[in-house]
């Protein structure tokens, strides 16, 4: 058994469900199966398992996001699709990300490098754009973006918003309608594959 494994993901299904602070060293142990000190021998603390999580999370973001990226022909509504489509998949890691009290990118160097690839990503999907007069316009796009999709991932993962949708109109449709908003908001924004 991969005792370091199963404790991040009992620690992931805790969160996912009912957030990060019912995640307990005593409760991820026991919903992992392994004994009550297994968990200290691999993270230390709860820091250190939120820091894993994130690390993790950072990572396979990234991953996703290039691959839309590189991948697509409309990278600007299809990267706004895979930041949402990623926290609706993995609510346990995104709802830790984006927790600066709690995410460990201040105290752990593997998850801040992690952090940094992740808006190293965004800020190559602003470079398509074309050359930014100013340090300011650089950011300025991939703000804006990163803001929307954010915003929606957080209102379906945690805020009120699931609840608000008609069960006619599916989350999907919804996720495509935002994204082709911001294609709009920004213009056109070509693939790395288009010359």
């Amino acid at each position: 058994m991969d005792v370091a494994r199963a404790v991040l993901d009992a620690a992931i299904e805790i969160i996912a469900t009912d957030g990060p602070d019912q995640v307990s060293m005593r409760e991820v142990a026991r919903r992992a199966g392994v004994s009550h000190q297994a968990p200290y021998h691999h993270f230390t603390d709860r820091a250190g398992i939120f820091a894993a999580i994130s690390e993790e999370g950072f990572r396979n973001f990234t991953a996703e996001f290039r691959r839309t990226f590189d991948t697509s022909s409309d990278p600007l509504a299809d990267c706004l699709r895979t930041y949402v489509g990623f926290a609706l998949a993995h609510p346990g890691h995104f709802k830790v990300m984006f927790r600066s009290d709690i995410c460990g990118v201040t105290t752990h160097d593997a998850t801040r490098t992690a952090a940094d690839e992740a808006f190293l990503a965004l800020l190559d999907l602003a470079a398509t754009a074309g050359t930014p007069s100013s340090p300011a316009d650089a950011l300025t796009m991939p703000v804006a973006l990163w803001a929307q999709a954010h915003g929606l991932a957080t209102l379906l993962v945690d805020g009120p918003l699931a609840a608000k949708i008609p069960p006619e109109l599916p989350i999907s449709d919804l996720i495509d309608a935002v994204a082709r908003v911001a294609t709009h908001q920004f213009g056109s924004v070509p693939s790395p594959n288009q010359p």
